[in-house]
């Protein structure tokens, strides 16, 4: 097996389980290695490391399988992993209430750079580094194996497989192509669901539990949802009782399957206005016409993916909070989330702080809001701590 060996004092991270090894920290490489292929780690006094799978082009060179030397990285392997991942999220699963989760995140199930997500009969897989798509077809055939769904959708069309040296990739890994809209149920409301162009795998489930806090407060409320997508917090808000809500987005597209979401559902069409535009456009004209709102939702995409562009996304959340804060009435709600992983949660309420002092108002942290738990959190790495929300309550 390849092998490579680390320069002195970089292991600790790897000590400490973390599982990416960067290329800095390689100081030689023994034999010859393909895209995805396994690699043993040692470090400088030839002490066993990890295995984990090689990346040519990545600054990540190797994600860590695993920590222990007798273990093989072989289909039984892939079998033993996935079955520990998805069988823990079934208790998210209702007969009535939940049909759409996620399987496999990544890192956090110890299978970095695979992400699986189920939406009743179809599974969306996204391979995301080079080691899931070098085992890419056994991976698929032990998904149908281990979960019974026949239909498995890829959508491997995300930016960071660039960086790995590999092509976005669409289309059919088994069963039959789903339909333009497939539909789902969660927490007892239904959504159609685009999974073949749609954000992300199709939906927002990692907001599911953020959704249903937002539903126990929206009674008696006028609303506003940014960003809204496909209506998940839109919806939310109807369902428990919000007198209104104005749900603004950029694309026309998704502004239309919040509509269908809607009807989906048979809440009252007039409860809803939407408006397709530019976000930040759009709260400074609110605020330059007076308007006012008891509850305002921010989920914006990511400002900041990487750390290095986090300077700049800093001052964007902290404009857009700004900005919501100037619009809420006396003891209204803010939902505000950052999904950037260069934003920690800590500069992410420095951030709120800072909008909330601008604005002028008084504000307090009623609740802490995170990815549901089918998103979990390993503790060796804490970079899957990627969803931030707080609901802040203006004085």
């Amino acid at each position: 097996m390849p092998s490579l060996v680390l320069k002195p004092d970089r292991s600790k991270s790897l000590e400490r389980r973390h599982p990416w090894i960067f290329a800095s920290a390689i100081s030689e490489i023994n034999g010859s290695i393909e895209p995805g292929e396994t690699v043993e780690v040692y470090d400088n006094m030839g002490k066993f490391l990890a295995k984990g799978a090689y990346s040519h082009h990545s600054q990540i060179r190797v994600r860590v399988w695993t920590w222990n030397q007798r273990e093989v990285i072989d289909r039984e392997f892939f079998r033993k992993r996935l079955q520990n991942a998805s069988s823990s999220r079934m208790s998210y699963i209702t007969p009535s209430g939940t049909n759409a989760v996620r399987l496999v995140h990544g890192e956090s199930d110890r299978l970095p750079g695979l992400i699986v997500d189920r939406y009743d009969n179809f599974l969306v897989v996204q391979y995301l580094s080079c080691g899931p798509d070098h085992w890419r077809e056994i991976l698929a055939d032990l998904l149908v194996e281990l979960t019974g769904v026949q239909n498995i959708y890829e959508r491997s069309d995300v930016d960071v497989r660039t960086l790995e040296g590999l092509p976005p990739r669409v289309g059919v890994l088994r069963g039959v192509e789903p339909p333009i809209k497939s539909q789902i149920c969660e927490n007892g409301l239904i959504y159609w669901v685009d999974i073949q162009h749609g954000h992300k795998t199709g939906f927002y489930l990692d907001q599911r539990n953020n959704r249903a806090c937002l539903r126990e407060l929206s009674r008696g409320k006028e609303v506003l949802d940014c960003f809204c997508y496909s209506g998940g917090f839109t919806i939310s808000a109807l369902a428990g009782g919000a007198t209104s809500v104005l749900a603004v987005d950029s694309s026309a597209d998704a502004l239309a399957l919040a509509q269908a979401n809607v009807s989906l559902n048979s809440f009252d069409e007039d409860r809803v206005v939407w408006l397709e535009g530019d976000v930040f456009q759009v709260l400074r004209e609110f605020r330059d016409r007076g308007r006012c709102f008891d509850l305002i939702v921010l989920d914006p995409p990511k400002f900041a993916p990487t750390v290095s562009q986090a300077e700049r996304a800093a001052r964007a959340y902290k404009d857009i909070n700004l900005l919501a804060i100037k619009l809420l009435r006396p003891g209204g709600l803010l939902f505000t989330f950052s999904c950037s992983g260069g934003i920690t949660a800590e500069l992410f309420q420095k951030i709120v702080a800072g909008a909330a002092l601008d604005a002028g108002k008084e504000a307090q942290i009623i609740g802490y809001l995170q990815q549901s738990p089918d998103h979990p959190v390993a503790l060796n790495f804490p970079e899957g701590a990627y969803l931030k929300g707080l609901i802040v309550k203006v004085e």
